[in-house]
């Protein structure tokens, strides 16, 4: 934290300086006490009332001088931002195996609930879109604001909506890669600063090589974030095994400069994308954060107004 004012924190001096008038005050008072002697007269006059009382709303008050003066400084402080145009697509495995019930109730039904709390977590401005891809790729929803739109779009998620069979990852990169191209007018000469999540099972089957996917997105700036979801125990209705394979989409994060997750529970699913949503279509800025110890050297004043009203029937 900096100030912009610093030379305005030299008023803490007479903050300072008020303490320790008080408590010289309260030294005077206290040797007065023992001097009057009529005890019975001094417990009429001045009645015995917890010690610590007489004391909050003088505390309260100096604390909220103290917060006004920093504020007075005018402090800034990083803060982060959403950034402008900012793109995320999220592309979700909705191939075969994604209905293995290693996951209650099964891996694509945790992935969908998994995707509704991702998207609800990123702020109203950023851009959004859903890409589905078993062994083709297809943009169920073009990047936009519109979060009803992606809602509607994470619920047809099923197993088939992106055609035939197969995992193909590096069309999945692709395809989320065409839809950031094609946000706006400005995206071809200025590319909106994106980020692409991609879950799926397994290894790449079919379709373009992630390799040269995972290179054109560098060339781009987008990171591609991954997720491996299952468990090697993986069958489909307790038939056929479709163990976790998360090798290629570790392969692309690390080419990408993206993170690469595993999750095995929908528990560990929800925190991996919890990590991801915490990095993206951010940036630092330093701004003035004055208002924050104006707005709590305020609700001090309050209570000292309060708590001396309450127990003296006077401000003070």
């Amino acid at each position: 934290m900096s100030w912009q004012s610093p030379d305005r924190l030299w008023l803490l001096a007479g903050v300072a300086g008020l303490v320790a008038g008080y408590l010289v005050l309260q030294r005077r008072r206290s040797r007065y006490a023992v001097r009057f002697t009529n005890l019975a007269l001094l417990d009429k006059v001045a009645p015995r009332r917890p010690a610590w009382r007489r004391h909050v709303p003088a505390g309260l008050f100096l604390a909220m001088l103290a917060l006004l003066v920093v504020g007075f400084a005018r402090p800034t402080d990083e803060v982060r931002v959403p950034r402008e145009r900012a793109t995320v697509i999220v592309a979700v495995d909705v191939s075969r195996s994604m209905l293995a019930d290693d996951v209650d109730p099964d891996r694509l039904a945790a992935a969908k609930d998994a995707a509704r709390d991702f998207v609800d977590g990123l702020p109203e401005e950023f851009n959004v879109g859903l890409v589905a891809f078993a062994g083709s790729a297809s943009v169920l929803v073009a990047p936009d604001t519109d979060r009803a739109a992606l809602a509607a779009g994470i619920d047809r998620l099923a197993e088939g909506v992106a055609g035939v069979q197969g995992t193909a990852i590096g069309e999945a990169i692709g395809t989320s890669l065409d839809s950031i191209r094609g946000l706006d007018a400005r995206a071809t000469e200025e590319p909106p600063p994106a980020r692409l999540v991609v879950l799926s099972d397994g290894a790449n089957t079919t379709g373009r090589d992630p390799d040269e996917a995972a290179a054109e997105a560098t060339e781009q700036g987008v990171p591609v974030d991954t997720i491996s979801f299952g468990t090697p125990e993986g069958r489909i209705g307790g038939g056929q095994a479709v163990p976790v394979d998360g090798e290629t989409l570790r392969m692309v994060a690390e080419r990408t400069g993206g993170g690469y997750h595993e999750a095995g529970t929908s528990d560990e699913l929800r925190a991996a994308y919890g990590d991801i949503g915490s990095s993206i279509g951010y940036e630092t800025e330093w701004q003035d954060v004055s208002a924050r110890f104006i707005g709590f050297g305020l609700v001090l004043a309050l209570l000292a107004a309060a708590t001396s009203m309450l127990w003296f029937s006077r401000l003070p």
